[in-house]
């Protein structure tokens, strides 16, 4: 699948992402872009190990919560940043969408992991399937995480579903996925 921006990806669970443009700031890549959440929508918790996430609230108000800590919300005009390494969380938290202004430095292999993850989810009722879950946290491992994945499932069954899935064709849907970032 090779993406070009601006692109947008949209989730049957209550999330767009919309992505512009990559620009290069003081040397640094960035790729930004706008979200949209519905109202109790959101990403479960997960973490970036190489990017920074930061989002500018421009309308409605945003739940976040980092791993172990208290949920805090911010509203128009405030920004939450997750830091690179952070698990982390978020949620629309009032009952009107949520817009956000967003960028992810470095992008890495972000627009491609959740394009993925969002077209397995919504082909398969709001989750995505087991093996392309397995697959791309398995490929993309030194990038992204999910925290709500058990740790089991990770490390006996993903390892089983990729096997299998190898063996029945199904790896021949990400022949052109990006090599992860080292």
């Amino acid at each position: 699948m090779e993406i070009t921006l601006p692109h947008i990806i949209e989730s049957n669970t209550g999330e767009k992402l919309s992505f512009f443009r990559k620009v290069t700031r003081d040397g640094i890549e960035y790729v930004e872009g706008e979200t949209e959440v519905q109202p109790n929508a959101g990403p479960p918790m997960h973490v970036h190990f190489r990017q920074d996430e930061a989002m500018t609230v421009i309308t409605g108000k945003i739940g976040y919560q980092v791993l172990g800590e208290e949920k805090q919300y911010a509203g128009p005009g405030e920004t939450v940043l997750f830091k690179a390494g952070v698990p982390h969380k978020f949620w629309n938290a009032g009952p009107d969408l949520l817009r956000c202004s967003a960028y992810i430095t470095p992008p890495d292999n972000v627009v491609y992991f959740l394009s993925a993850l969002f077209r397995s989810a919504n082909q398969n009722g709001g989750r995505p399937s087991m093996y392309d879950a397995a697959f791309l946290l398995t490929r993309y491992r030194s990038e992204y995480a999910m925290l709500e994945i058990p740790k089991l499932v990770q490390q006996i069954i993903f390892p089983i579903v990729l096997f299998w899935g190898t063996i029945l064709g199904w790896h021949n849907r990400f022949r052109d996925a990006p090599p992860p970032v080292k």
